[in-house]
């Protein structure tokens, strides 16, 4: 069996509460991403759920961040929030041919994430899951899923997903359920309850539990993605961190 790789990172890189707690004082805001790149394995970027990204800024990306570092890519929401989720392969198209593959090897996961009223529809969800490339321009596409409706904790997704090798997002959320599954070659987590008045974000008893859970799949051959996303984002990098150095006597651990 190979060995995985993990790398924790953050969502998105520009926050103004960062600058001087994670980001030194007076770091220009255009080298935030080269820091934060070199402090963590990845970041999962957020303005592309929104719209779509110019070919020089993909470019830019791939050229600030080190080798080993990963960006995972949050999906348009012109594909998600569609009637029908099977119905998105023109919007899939028109996604994937705004430059992300520039990123080249630095490109991880593309994360496609459901809206919480969505229901698990298994004919939609399959040609759905039909329609995600496993490549484009040469470049090795991997997707995880996020699905936000109790509803989708049901065998025949699991199989769905493992069919196209898509990975089901393991969610730590107050208000989503986690829905965690091994579906695919690969895991990812998004943690969601960071607490303010918590200097690291999680305690360190709940970020010993993550730990674990990376570890677990790592001992597995899986490359693992965990992000600190919500909850009291001030807190993501502090988070990030302390569950990086929790991990660090782990193979491969993805920072540069």
């Amino acid at each position: 069996m190979s060995e995985g790789r993990v790398r924790v990172g953050i969502g998105g890189w520009t926050y103004p509460p960062w600058r001087g707690t994670f980001y030194p004082d007076k770091l220009p805001q255009s080298r935030e991403l080269e820091h934060a790149s070199r402090q963590l394995g990845a970041i999962e970027i957020n303005a592309t759920f929104y719209g779509r990204q110019s070919l020089a800024s993909w470019e830019n990306w791939a050229a600030v961040v080190p080798e080993g570092f990963q960006f995972a890519i949050k999906a348009s929401r012109f594909c998600v929030t569609r009637p029908k989720l099977g119905d998105a392969g023109e919007g899939i198209t028109t996604f994937l041919d705004q430059g992300l593959t520039a990123l080249g090897p630095k490109l991880g996961p593309i994360l496609w994430m459901l809206a919480s009223r969505r229901k698990f529809d298994r004919d939609d969800i399959a040609r759905f899951a039909e329609a995600l490339p496993r490549e484009w321009n040469g470049v090795t596409l991997r997707h995880a899923i996020e699905p936000r409706h109790e509803s989708f904790r049901d065998e025949d997704f699991f199989a769905i997903c493992r069919e196209h090798d898509v990975a089901v997002v393991y969610g730590d959320d107050d208000e989503f359920p986690c829905i965690g599954a091994d579906t695919a070659s690969f895991r990812y987590a998004r943690l969601q309850r960071m607490q303010e008045e918590v200097q690291t974000g999680y305690s360190d008893a709940d970020l010993d539990r993550f730990a674990e859970l990376a570890s677990s799949w790592l001992a597995e051959g899986r490359d693992t993605y965990v992000f600190m996303i919500n909850g009291s984002k001030v807190r993501a990098p502090a988070a990030a961190l302390r569950l990086q150095e929790k991990l660090a006597d782990r193979p491969r651990l993805g920072t540069a």
